[in-house]
């Protein structure tokens, strides 16, 4: 094959991914050639200097110094593969301003400095990619930048975190709390020893600010986001949610309202209808719905080897591009700075359950402090669930901004027959 017929990379990072990555261009080398028209060749990996010899008998190249890709002309892919922010971000920054394109996967760096990336990109003509760094194997970037381009996207709701899902499919399968799911989850290899960014959604939150930004041509960043972790739903919710006729997911949102950008992480009851209700275990969606193109759903492993596919896809479309002189088709799309919808403006149903007095006269009293706050009330049920001279109550609103529910809140714990709010969610039909 001659020289101009290799598309030759750097990889930087052997570990889950990177290391899938290798693997994978290894085993599918015909048809990963014959579908980019060209041969993708691994001309140096960036690691850690004790894992060197380890990527050199498998007969891999290997470098501990980025220099050593940074500056090899035959490079023209950098593949930032190494995860976390401040390292990877300086690193493509750098391989850009030497005339390289990149591919991520890394989601952080791209929710946290998505903007600057892509400026550095256009400056210094070359393609930054990152289909892998929402959805795992899933293919939802692309689709937005291309296939669905047609469309005024208004909503974009996804299951982006296997870990939250997988325990919330426990917990709802099982009737087993928090801390145990937790636990399990670990064992599995499923959660990590600190769970925290996956726990409190925040790992969602950085997807939804990627996909937001995409969907609604408008930059959304990770402190654009409201976030609602996962740690405080117990199995009472869960049933409770059960008998309502939804399931809990935790769910990243992104849709277009008169406020601006609404974007948020958050559990929700969601109608056991809709088609990411059935997504279960370690499994992710992402749902669309616009015009025209009405709805439509991706669904697929959202982490972990099948990563690979993500980024190789990306590799593969710059090749591509390379070859035909075509690179940066693919540049930003936020060309419109919309507004950031304040959480208070936001809209949803809630699912609100309470303990209260049990004694006459307090169904009323909790109806009338509800709509002295603005929050017309679908449904009031009291649950068979009981404390000593106590009822619960299940309370689910019509739709109403958030602002009313935080007012109706406070008038709730005013009143001496209100015990406790025990629980409070969204509601998404």
């Amino acid at each position: 094959m001659a020289e101009k017929q290799i598309t030759k990379i750097g990889i930087l990072g052997a570990g889950t991914i990177g290391g899938s990555v290798i693997k994978v261009l290894q085993d599918n080398k015909d048809i990963i050639t014959q579908r980019a028209g060209t041969e993708i060749q691994i001309k140096n990996i960036l690691v850690l200097p004790h894992e060197i010899p380890a990527l050199q008998e498998k007969g891999l190249p290997a470098t501990s110094n980025f220099e050593d890709i940074l500056n090899d002309d035959e490079i023209s892919i950098v593949v930032e593969l190494i995860g976390g922010v401040k390292a990877a971000k300086t690193f493509m920054l750098q391989a850009m301003e030497h005339g390289k394109s990149v591919v991520t996967a890394n989601k952080d760096a791209v929710a946290q400095f998505g903007g600057e990336l892509f400026d550095a990109a256009e400056k210094n003509h070359v393609e930054f990619l990152f289909e892998a760094s929402v959805g795992g194997a899933i293919p939802i970037i692309m689709p937005l930048k291309n296939s669905l381009t047609a469309n005024r996207i208004t909503e974009i709701l996804g299951i982006v975190n296997g870990t939250t899902n997988y325990m919330l499919t426990k917990m709802t399968e099982d009737g087993a709390d928090y801390d145990t799911v937790l636990k399990e989850a670990q064992a599995k290899g499923y959660a990590e020893a600190n769970p925290a960014a996956d726990v409190e959604g925040k790992d969602a939150a950085r997807k939804i600010a990627i996909l937001a930004s995409i969907a609604f041509n408008s930059r959304v960043q990770f402190d654009n986001v409201s976030i609602e972790g996962i740690t405080k739903i117990t199995p009472k919710d869960i049933q409770h949610a059960a008998n309502l006729g939804y399931v809990v997911k935790l769910l990243a949102i992104g849709k277009e309202s008169d406020a601006g950008v609404d974007v948020r992480v958050h559990p929700v009851l969601l109608a056991k209808t809709h088609p990411l209700a059935s997504v279960n275990g370690v499994f992710n969606a992402i749902f669309v719905k616009g015009y025209p193109i009405n709805e439509a759903m991706f669904f697929g492993p959202g982490a972990g080897f099948p990563t690979a596919s993500a980024v190789i896809a990306d590799i593969i479309e710059i090749a591509k591009e390379i070859q035909t002189n075509s690179i940066g088709r693919f540049g930003c799309t936020c060309y419109n700075k919309k507004p950031i919808c304040p959480i208070e403006e936001t809209v949803s149903s809630y699912y609100i359950r309470l303990l209260v007095d049990d004694k006459p006269g307090v169904l009323g009293a909790v109806a009338t402090t509800f709509g002295n706050a603005g929050v017309s009330l679908t449904s009031v049920a009291q649950t068979n669930s009981t404390v000593e001279d106590h009822a619960e109550l299940v309370v689910v609103t019509h739709k109403v901004k958030h602002k009313n529910i935080l007012i109706a809140q406070d008038e709730l714990k005013k009143l001496s027959v209100v015990d406790e709010i025990s629980s409070v969610m969204r509601v998404e039909s």
